[in-house]
């Protein structure tokens, strides 16, 4: 039976990264021991993960946003 990993409720590693001109703009990801997060910028914030759907789902949204308020 899989283990979830430290710091998250479920079994699932992720890593998504929006990279522009060479900076990392947008990432979530589940470090070990710190659990579901984003950083947007250099900003980190708490994720709550539900679904590989809904991260898809979420992070493309922070996609689209980043690109609307970069344009």
């Amino acid at each position: 039976m899989p283990i979830s990993l430290r710091g998250s409720l479920h079994t699932i590693k992720y890593r998504l990264a929006l990279i522009a001109e060479g900076t990392c703009v947008l990432r979530y990801d589940n470090e070990a021991g710190k659990g579901d997060h984003k950083h947007l910028g250099a900003t980190e914030v708490s994720y709550v993960f539900e679904s590989v759907d809904k991260l898809l789902a979420d992070f493309m949204q922070d996609v689209k946003g980043w690109f609307d308020d970069n344009a």
